[in-house]
């Protein structure tokens, strides 16, 4: 038998107080917007996701990037390091070459030099020797002509003269 009342009469179905369907109205209003707000809140949530899934894409494509401009970066300083010693070694070697031309270059003049001094010392010694020995001839000569004119008499001489020129032409032949 259904519940009585406190004043005896027969209770009323659960579905017959307005309560019960103030309750339904209530789940079913909820349900009705809760489900858009839901959908609106995942749906932002979702947005929010992707576009941090998108910045976080972004962010590690920007870091490889970065990754590789540092790595290329290296190789070139690593590239222009290599140049730099390359050029450094080859004008070592260079100044060593010139060094080495000029050190050969100045010998080679400081010989020619010497020898233009020695070829000039020969000279000197030669025109010298050749005065000295023109001096002498002049001297002798003269010696002989003031011998032969003071010792020599007159027919003597004419023999003498008459000789050489008979000389002369077997010479000159």
């Amino acid at each position: 038998m259904p519940d009585a009342h406190a004043d005896g009469l027969p209770a009323e179905p659960f579905y017959a107080d307005p309560t019960f369907w103030v309750a339904i109205a209530f789940v079913v209003f909820l349900a009705f917007t809760l489900k858009p707000i839901l959908k609106a809140v995942t749906g932002g949530l979702d947005k929010r996701s992707d576009a941090i899934r998108k910045e976080l894409d972004e962010a590690e494509a920007l870091r490889v990037e970065a990754q590789k401009l540092l790595a290329d970066h290296k190789r070139k300083q690593r590239d222009a390091e290599k140049e730099a010693e390359e050029m450094l070694a080859h004008a070592k070697a260079s100044a060593e070459r010139l060094r080495s031309q000029a050190e050969q270059d100045l010998e080679q003049a400081l010989k020619r030099r010497e020898q233009l001094a020695l070829d000039k010392i020969a000279q000197a010694e030669a025109n010298a020797l050749k005065e000295v020995r023109g001096q002498a001839v002049e001297l002798a000569m003269a010696a002989t002509a003031k011998l032969l004119s003071e010792n020599l008499d007159k027919a003597t001489a004419d023999t003498l003269v008459q000789s050489a020129i008979d000389d002369l032409d077997g010479k000159l032949h």
